[in-house]
């Protein structure tokens, strides 16, 4: 009942208030992502991911540093159903734990580059002239070099770790973004609703603020949704190669890295982390091409 009132009240193609009308608008979005079945499948992998990680302690049979050597390397059995590592801990235990590390280090990510790509984007595409190119120029220094590559080299500069991961592969990942706010933001920067508001005497930062940096969001969300596969690969790179998460952390990179020697004679051992990887990549990989779909009128 609930639910058929609020369908009635969000779809009303006369809204009686601006909420009404955003809220109409955000559930015709939903209903039209909905209607795409890869981007809901991808929505569940990500959702269940999450909720897997968060819900960790609750969840893993066993304390995913707890030793066993006794009971090393064992194949998955249903008392450990996706079976040991090389020290005996529980793979399912560190997988789900796991989730947390490179969960929290993508959302981490996510959280330091939208802003600044989006800023950086916004104020070089309105400002134009040698703000623009100064910005631009810098943004090509960092397109320049491998994302990886260059990664690797801010963390070597800072030490191994979680935090130098994260700021590493962060001042790696915003220029993407900062190239596709600018391009957005050169289409409407001379659109009349901007010299409107600038003839009401709004300052140049409230322009940018309130009504060109909200326009450049729903791209951005879209890039940002693509882009998480590739962050999620940095990350478990950069702990496979011993960047990132160090041990006894059970970071999937990193549980890659110590099961290599492994790969073909105890498989498991390295594969379920793989496959972890591989789904959640493959997931928002659906989900990005899904809201793309519903988010860029140039699909519509």
């Amino acid at each position: 009942m609930i639910t058929s009132s609020f369908r009635n009240w969000a779809l009303n193609e006369t809204p009686s208030s601006r909420a009404q009308a955003a809220w109409g608008r955000r559930y015709r979005l939903w209903l039209n992502l909905k209607g795409n079945p890869l981007a809901m499948f991808g929505l569940v992998v990500i959702l269940a991911f999450v909720l897997l990680s968060i819900f960790a302690p609750l969840l893993a049979p066993y304390d995913p540093s707890a030793q066993n050597l006794a009971n090393r390397l064992s194949a998955p059995t249903a008392e450990h159903w996706f079976g040991t590592d090389e020290l005996g801990r529980d793979i399912l235990s560190r997988i789900l734990y796991g989730g947390r590390v490179t969960m929290g280090m993508v959302i981490a990510v996510v959280i330091l580059v939208a802003p600044i790509g989006l800023a950086v984007g916004c104020i070089a595409g309105y400002y134009g002239g040698i703000v623009d190119t100064a910005l631009m120029r810098i943004t090509d220094v960092f397109l320049a070099f491998p994302r990886l590559i260059l990664a690797l080299a801010f963390v070597a500069a800072l030490r191994p770790g979680v935090e130098s991961a994260v700021l590493a592969i962060a001042l790696t990942a915003w220029p993407p973004y900062a190239r596709l706010a600018r391009a957005e933001t050169m289409t409407i920067r001379n659109s009349d609703f901007i010299a409107a508001c600038k003839l009401t005497g709004a300052s140049s930062k409230r322009i940018i603020a309130r009504h060109i940096a909200p326009l450049c969001v729903p791209s951005l969300i879209v890039r940002i949704t693509l882009d998480m596969s590739s962050i999620i690969l940095t990350a478990a790179s950069l702990g496979f190669l011993g960047m990132g998460a160090q041990p006894p952390s059970p970071e999937w990179g990193a549980m890659i890295a110590t099961a290599k020697r492994f790969i073909f004679e105890q498989w498991w051992v390295a594969t379920i982390p793989g496959l972890a990887i591989f789904f959640v990549s493959l997931a928002f990989n659906f989900l990005g091409d899904g809201l793309r779909d519903v988010l860029d009128p140039k699909q519509n």
